[in-house]
């Protein structure tokens, strides 16, 4: 079977690990960076170039689509969907959990746990805005961002709206949500792959760090979940349609809390902290769901 990883960078390890993976199980990987890539949109033959020639033909896609490239990767993925290309992440479910509130929004409808949430436009609601999350400490953070950029723990009212103004001014859309106290610092990250959690980490910031991240200096230890947590995961990972994904949970007193459904979540940590060979479990789904494609009938019409 022939793989294609679309990254922008062969020596990432989570790059790595995939190439790594899918030749152990007698596969062809190839890195192919996701901005080199251009499409000639047609209705009878979409095709994919690359470095000057047209793309051959493959199998499966694995999409590696940064934070910073949403719109072309969602793009380069969906001209594969055209193509008959079978991809892990749906170009729409990638979008989806891109965009934070909508995410938040849908699985909102369909009733997972979440933080007490806000988003407003106008300045002029502030203080509603703040008593509506139930007031500081609280965070404010980007609609996007990832690995901890743009998100701040404000622990006072005036603070909070000093915050929140400027932000507003310079016209970038926010989130306002409540602060989980009692998490101190800790989150769980579990990693679903086609439908069943295959790994889970607990992430802990450091001292005087509220957010988690690993790339913020933040530690990684495996962490047995709960049968709840577990399900809040896969529905989660469901809902915004996504065959592999990170759900990141909060411990709070009233339940587990989901904070983000991440589309293209890193194997580093994860691997590292609960030696689980996440990797392979990302091919071994690729090759039961080519299989399954390759066995339903062809339509005649």
């Amino acid at each position: 079977m022939k793989i294609a990883i679309l990254s922008r960078r062969h020596d990432l390890y989570s790059t790595q690990r995939l190439v790594e993976a899918a030749t152990a199980r007698h596969h062809q990987a190839d890195v192919i960076d996701t901005l080199r890539c251009y499409m000639n949109i047609t209705s009878a033959s979409p095709t994919i170039h690359f470095k000057g020639a047209e793309l051959e033909r493959y199998d499966a896609v694995i999409p590696r689509i940064g934070a910073s490239i949403t719109f072309y990767g969602a793009a380069v993925v969906r001209q594969l969907e055209m193509m008959s290309v079978f991809c892990v992440n749906e170009s729409v479910a990638i979008t989806r959990a891109r965009d934070k509130l909508r995410s938040l929004q849908l699985l909102s409808k369909k009733g997972i746990g979440l933080p007490i949430t806000g988003f407003a436009h106008s300045p002029d609601e502030i203080h509603d805005l703040i008593r509506m999350v139930g007031g500081p400490p609280l965070i404010i953070k980007f609609l996007e961002g990832t690995q901890g950029v743009g998100v701040v723990l404000v622990e006072t009212s005036k603070a909070a709206r000093s915050v929140i103004e400027a932000f507003l001014g310079l016209k970038v859309n926010i989130l306002v949500q409540e602060y989980i106290k009692e998490a101190a610092g800790a989150d769980i990250r579990c990693f679903v792959v086609d439908g069943d959690v295959v790994a889970a980490m607990k992430r802990q910031a450091k001292s005087e760090e509220f957010r988690s991240n690993l790339h913020r200096g933040g530690c990684a230890t495996e962490v047995e979940i709960t049968d709840e947590e577990r399900t809040m995961a896969i529905r989660a990972a469901h809902i915004i349609g996504l065959n592999v994904a990170g759900v990141d949970i909060v411990r709070s007193h009233r339940g587990p809390l989901i904070i983000e459904v991440n589309a293209s979540p890193g194997l580093e940590g994860i691997e590292k902290a609960t030696g689980k060979d996440v990797a392979s479990s990302i091919i071994q789904f690729i090759e039961r769901s080519v299989e399954r494609n390759q066995e339903k009938p062809k339509n005649k019409f």
